[in-house]
């Protein structure tokens, strides 16, 4: 392990011991990896894309990863958000163990993890085309069968938000790929979530807008008190972080 992973294992604060005992403490980390490790294939075609990764996000903080392509940022979001399992390690999610310490976590558990206390945002939109603005914000908040006046004024809070309050009523084709990345924002937002994760948001968007995007994010950290955790190549994103991870061949070198 490098010396940096290992500073970066003695911050960590430590999880609950099991989910039935769990008890959310707002004092700890929003985010707490320790020794992470996913590896796809096996044998001389392995690719160990996380290799023993250990940190720790503390609440309300916007915690950018950066490294080249294939350094393994996104499989190591997909760990965090849940959106896959780790060979070994341990996670813990606002004061919530997840993986380790002999926990299997059902399909369905991990499934509520993400609809209630993590928002996902990715450089591709994934705006549902059919929908308007509005409609596109409010679909998590219909899946969950919000009642309808509440879920009307999450959106109307959100679309003002991002500063779109007139575009409500506009389709993903008719707004700028900046203004589609905010609806992706806000849509991520509907549920409240405590901790948003989002791949390559600028991706897709020009310098001038990725910035704008990049402040956005900023300002929603501190109004809605989430906890931001980004992968990026945008060094426009890295100047307004908290935090810098460096992933290189799936190990933490820089923290």
């Amino acid at each position: 392990m490098s010396e940096t992973n290992g500073r970066a294992n003695a911050t960590c604060a430590a999880p609950a011991a099991s989910a039935a005992s769990a008890v959310l403490d707002d004092s700890g980390p929003m985010i707490d990896a320790r020794g992470l490790n996913r590896t796809y294939g096996s044998g001389e075609r392995a690719v160990h894309a996380v290799k023993d990764v250990s940190f720790a996000v503390p609440r309300g903080q916007l915690c950018v990863i950066v490294g080249r392509s294939g350094s393994g940022k996104t499989t190591l979001l997909n760990l965090i958000g849940a959106l896959d399992r780790p060979d070994s390690g341990e996670l813990a999610i606002d004061g919530s163990p997840v993986f380790g310490a002999g926990r299997r976590p059902a399909d369905s558990e991990l499934a509520e993890l993400r609809r209630g206390t993590i928002g996902f945002i990715f450089q591709s939109f994934a705006l549902l085309p059919v929908l308007t603005a509005a409609e596109n914000i409010g679909m998590p908040l219909r899946l969950r069968r919000t009642p309808v006046a509440q879920r009307e004024q999450r959106v109307k809070l959100l679309l003002d938000l991002v500063g779109l309050a007139a575009h409500g009523k506009q389709r993903p084709t008719e707004l700028s790929g900046g203004q589609q990345q905010r609806v992706a924002i806000a849509r991520a937002l509907a549920n409240t979530p405590r901790l948003l994760i989002a791949d390559e948001p600028t991706g897709q968007l020009d310098r001038a807008t990725g910035r704008s995007v990049m402040r956005l994010l900023r300002a929603i950290i501190a109004a809605e008190h989430v906890t931001a955790l980004v992968a990026t190549h945008d060094p426009a994103m890295v100047e307004l972080a908290d935090r810098v991870l460096t992933l290189r061949d799936g190990q933490l070198v820089e923290a």
